[in-house]
């Protein structure tokens, strides 16, 4: 009997559909938008799919030790040559290392990524306050190292008067307190990826806060600073090799920061006013993709700092041969 229908069967088949299609219509017809609500209701997939957790995977078990050699290089360097530059560096990785364990580890490979938040909310707002700080920390050391910099080129003479040790130790102590202080109001952060309401006026305060703090205010500070600074060795021709380095260093930090920082502060914007990350799945996929090159630069450094200076790749080597004699 595969394959084949009886009259009587195709009698009451015929009844039967015949009653469905008047009840689809009548259906379809009395609520026309209802079709388009369930659609828009639905989330938007992941395109990637386990992509990005493969990444941060890479990304922080390749990145956490590299820091980590960064902070024992960066130390030496700080103690033998009191240079507040070193100081800095070592903070910014300090400071990497905290984002790298926040941000990756905490917030996505251990909440989203192994846990699906089945966690306290209490718990995840606590941590995003920690992940915005250890984020903010890791912008903004490059901030004061950047006039740092400034000084030693351009004012050569008061350098020694306004950077030494002890007061770069409490310009990074302070740098630190402000970042957790800033990222106590990103406990109310919503989750992008699962809100799919439009922004509330709080919403909009806090993501333009957070432009304002990761990007556009700091790169405002790069552009000036930097803009002088490459002026200013246009200009003076007898600029020290060890100057050179550290201010290549300082150049190649920033502007690597501005490039892999910019398509995420874009993105935030663009689901603030055109199209909701949690609907949308080409939204979806370009926060997927901006997050991803944003927290590459905690990882980038350390081959910044072995290509350019050639005292880092020095001291790099002395280190990896002591740890492997201990």
């Amino acid at each position: 009997m595969d394959g084949y229908i009886c009259n009587g069967q195709i009698d009451l088949l015929m009844r039967f559909l015949t009653k469905n299609m008047i009840e689809e219509h009548n259906r379809t017809f009395s609520d026309p938008w209802q079709e388009l609500g369930e659609a828009s209701a639905e989330r938007s997939p992941c395109v990637l799919g386990v992509i990005p957790v493969i990444y941060y995977s890479v990304l922080l078990c390749l990145g956490l030790p590299v820091n980590i050699l960064n902070v024992i290089v960066l130390s030496r360097l700080a103690n033998k040559t009191q240079k507040s530059s070193y100081c800095y560096l070592l903070a910014l990785s300090a400071s990497d290392i905290l984002t790298q364990f926040f941000i990756i580890f905490v917030g996505f490979i251990l909440e989203t990524a192994i846990l699906h938040r089945e966690i306290p909310a209490t718990m995840v707002h606590t941590v995003s306050i920690l992940e915005f700080a250890a984020n903010h920390a890791s912008i903004w050391i490059t901030v004061p190292m950047t006039i740092d910099r400034y000084f030693a080129l351009c004012h050569p003479l008061k350098y020694r008067m306004v950077s030494y040790p002890e007061r770069t130790q409490k310009i990074i102590a302070t740098v630190f307190v402000l970042s957790l202080i800033t990222g106590v109001p990103f406990y109310w952060w919503s989750d992008l990826w699962r809100v799919s309401n439009p922004p509330t006026a709080l919403d909009q305060v806090l993501i333009w806060m957070h432009c304002f703090i990761i990007y556009f205010i700091p790169c405002t500070v790069f552009l000036i600073v930097n803009s002088l600074i490459i002026y200013k060795l246009k200009k003076k021709r007898a600029l020290t090799s060890r100057s050179g380095k550290t201010t290549a260093i300082l150049l190649a930090v920033t502007t690597v920061f501005v490039i892999l920082w910019a398509p995420r502060t874009i993105v935030i914007i663009y689901h603030l006013y055109v199209a909701s990350v949690n609907k949308n799945w080409k939204v979806h996929l370009m926060l997927d993709l901006a997050n991803m090159l944003a927290l590459m630069s905690t990882a980038v450094n350390f081959f910044l700092y072995c290509f350019v200076s050639k005292r880092f790749r020095t001291t790099v080597k002395e280190v990896i041969q002591s740890l492997c004699k201990q």
